[in-house]
């Protein structure tokens, strides 16, 4: 007989995830805090927000407080978000240019000379 242990996140009741191990869960559980606090934040300050829309806008920026914790920090997109953005620009382009750019990336990565990105961040 095997003996497994979880690790169930309960909120108001309702089982939300369950974990196999503590650090996930407690993360989770960690980040539905913040979700709840931007809630209850969102719907103060914007009373005309509907509950359901609180709540989603409060749960993406607790998903997202890398990106939100850059934003406010630096007053720019992350850099992974301008990736995304570059890349959907890149998909609507012509299927010649994306060729060509596929092509030069390739050669690129064939010489080794791809240039690394090295970026200082004041600490807070």
């Amino acid at each position: 007989m095997a003996v497994e242990t979880k690790y169930v996140v309960v909120r108001k009741g309702e089982e939300k995830m369950t974990f196999a191990n503590k650090k996930d869960a407690d993360a989770w559980d960690k980040m539905l805090d913040m979700a709840d606090a931007f809630t209850d934040w969102l719907q103060q300050h914007q009373p005309e927000l509907g509950e359901a829309q609180a709540e989603a806008l409060g749960m993406l920026l607790a998903e997202q407080k890398d990106a939100v914790q850059h934003i406010l920090r630096t007053s720019k997109l992350p850099d992974a978000v301008k990736e995304e953005a570059s890349a959907e620009v890149e998909t609507e382009a012509s299927a010649e240019s994306e060729t060509s750019a596929e092509s030069e990336a390739s050669a690129e990565a064939d010489t080794g000379k791809l240039e690394k990105k090295v970026r200082a961040v004041k600490a807070a």
